[in-house]
């Protein structure tokens, strides 16, 4: 408050004309619109060190502005509520950006921006509901069978369901690096031409790269699909596709939703731990917990979100676990973590009970496996004790 002197002898020089009535006006409102936009930072009230330096007279018209915005200055609870209005317009504002360059990020992915390893797509992608990508490997083609044989349809099934329900389920394997394809590549390139169900990616197999194989899934998927959500899961998860379905399109109005079986696990700094995490000093001090995020047996994001993914791939961090890698890539925006423990139920009995009291899961492992034990000896029992039917699933909203 005491530099205004000096800034009215800049605005007034002696020999220059004085400023028209229409400019001091202008000057008046824009000082003030300035005054609401830095009040969080710098209070309205004149000082109280040099009170008859707070207004100066001027042409007609202004003296109003000012005389206003003084009485004003005498009721606090007129000020707060100014401060509260303003606030919450750059709330508005903020959200309004982030939206758009969410939107901005899923043209681009669709358009062939998200940089999937190949070349731009020219093809359209095609509408879905929801796209579900298993995670396997090459050694799993028993665990791929004992899925076609239980919740996965084969065959016309498999493309009925995509056609009417919109639900596509796809096996996500990339290659196994070796010169001019190995043996396991040609096994994956028979049971695909057998059964045209997998994802092929452009990324070399290995257990160290699952966060570089997920951040490639949902480019991919994005490039090819136009979903309202992309799923990944385990190939040793039990599904019930038309549950599953179900509890999504609860949240298909909701912008940036990220869903699943929320956590906050310890941080392993011990080497040679299962889990172990090689950067465990970013998450704080030894015996921290990691933030929240979806356990990865099975979660679920948004359109928006997954385009996200693939468009900004290239900079997302990989930590060792890959839910904890999704989750960080996630934590830092204006995203919806819904907590769904539907989607982590155990195997019999308690899936079964579920069942039987009408709450059937959407999915179900066993925590102590991270996936079901024995899922291929398995499978086919807790399909029978905790699938939800056919019936359900092409009744299912979609």
């Amino acid at each position: 408050m005491m530099a205004q002197p000096q800034l009215e002898k800049k605005l007034l020089p002696r020999g220059r004309a004085p400023l028209t009535a229409k400019a001091v006006l202008a000057l008046c409102v824009a000082s003030f619109a300035v005054g609401l936009l830095l009040s969080g930072r710098v209070s309205l009230l004149p000082s109280a060190s040099a009170p008859g330096k707070v207004k100066t007279t001027s042409a007609s018209g202004c003296d109003d502005s000012l005389a206003k915005l003084d009485g004003e200055s005498h009721d606090p609870k007129g000020i707060l509520n100014e401060v509260s209005r303003t606030h919450h317009a750059i709330r508005s504002l903020d959200k309004a950006v982030s939206t758009l360059e969410m939107e901005l990020a899923v043209e681009r992915a669709r358009s062939g921006g998200g940089g999937t390893g190949g070349a731009a797509s020219t093809k359209a992608p095609q509408k879905a509901s929801v796209v579900i990508g298993i995670n396997t490997a090459f050694s799993s083609k028993k665990r791929r069978d004992s899925l076609r044989e239980t919740w996965v349809p084969t065959g016309e099934k498999l493309r009925r369901l995509e056609k009417e329900k919109g639900i596509v389920i796809r096996f996500v394997i990339g290659r196994s690096g070796a010169a001019g394809g190995g043996p396991a590549d040609r096994a994956i390139d028979a049971e695909e031409a057998e059964n045209k169900d997998f994802m092929r990616l452009d990324h070399v197999e290995g257990y160290l790269e699952l966060s570089s194989k997920t951040r490639i899934y949902f480019a991919t998927a994005v490039a090819t699909w136009d979903a309202d959500f992309y799923v990944k899961v385990d190939d040793d998860v039990h599904v019930n596709l038309g549950m599953l379905s179900t509890r999504l399109a609860k949240y298909r109005a909701r912008p940036r939703v990220y869903v699943g079986c929320m956590k906050s696990g310890p941080v392993l700094s011990q080497r040679g731990m299962k889990y172990h995490e090689p950067e465990y000093w970013k998450f704080g001090d030894v015996g921290n917990k990691y933030f929240r995020h979806a356990t990865g047996q099975i979660y679920a994001v948004s359109k928006d979100l997954a385009a996200y993914i693939s468009v900004n791939q290239p900079i997302l961090h990989r930590y060792a676990n890959e839910d904890v890698s999704l989750g960080a890539w996630l934590i830092g925006l204006e995203v919806e973590h819904v907590d769904d423990r539907s989607m982590c139920c155990a195997t019999p009995p308690d899936c079964e009970w579920k069942k039987r009291a009408g709450n059937v899961c959407a999915a179900s492992f066993d925590w102590s496996c991270s996936g079901v034990c024995r899922s291929v000896d398995r499978m086919k029992l807790i399909h029978n004790a905790c699938g939800e039917g056919q019936e359900a699933l092409w009744g299912a909203a979609t």
